[in-house]
């Protein structure tokens, strides 16, 4: 129903941005990010919108960019996910990084958005990898990248033991991806730990 809010910020919060828009003032739940990027009183904005109707509220959902409202409805897509578990997704990572992990299937990435269990984690990667391929992403080579390495053995094992040295699945997949998949394991990891420290 509504695409979009166009006005001056009048009021935010971490999890809101109240944008005036002529004589009505819309408030907007939001991500973290959002927020941090409409923290100027007077500011004029434009948030993406997604309006959500529900028996007891109607709430509007407001975000910096398209590629974070393509993230929150893709995320609210999956079923046990509602609106404040998504924000809290995308309070604490980038759209990109979410989609990152998701292709990596590192859900311990995901568990440390608050409200977000393993079992849950599990379940937004198993719903949603083969539909992030659709989202216009500005990591979509990344996303490329990181499916090409799980689909290789002696790449999967160097991000297998990066990943043992404490590294998350997504940013070891990244490092692995950008090496020559004909070289050893041994040699992959180092390489890939070398990239990794810079």
């Amino acid at each position: 129903m509504f695409y979009s809010v166009s006005g001056h910020v009048v009021d935010y919060s971490t999890n809101f941005v109240a944008v005036d828009s002529g004589s009505v003032a819309f408030l907007c739940f939001t991500s973290m990010q959002t927020a941090a990027k409409c923290s100027i009183i007077g500011e004029k904005v434009t948030l993406y919108t997604y309006l959500n109707v529900r028996e007891d509220a109607i709430e509007l959902y407001g975000f910096y960019d398209k590629e974070e409202l393509d993230c929150f409805k893709m995320l609210i897509g999956v079923s046990g996910v509602g609106a404040k578990m998504a924000l809290s997704l995308l309070s604490e990572y980038t759209a990109d990084k979410i989609i990152l992990s998701i292709a990596a299937g590192d859900h311990k990435a995901l568990t440390k958005a608050s409200g977000i269990g393993a079992k849950l984690a599990q379940r937004i990667i198993l719903e949603l990898k083969d539909k992030i391929g659709s989202l216009s992403v500005s990591s979509s080579e990344n996303v490329a990248a990181v499916s090409s390495v799980s689909q290789n053995s002696v790449t999967a094992e160097a991000v297998a033991a990066l990943v043992m040295l404490g590294y998350g699945q997504s940013e070891a997949s990244i490092a692995v991806s950008g090496l020559d998949p004909s070289l050893s394991v041994e040699e992959l990891i180092k390489q890939a730990l070398k990239l990794l420290s810079k």
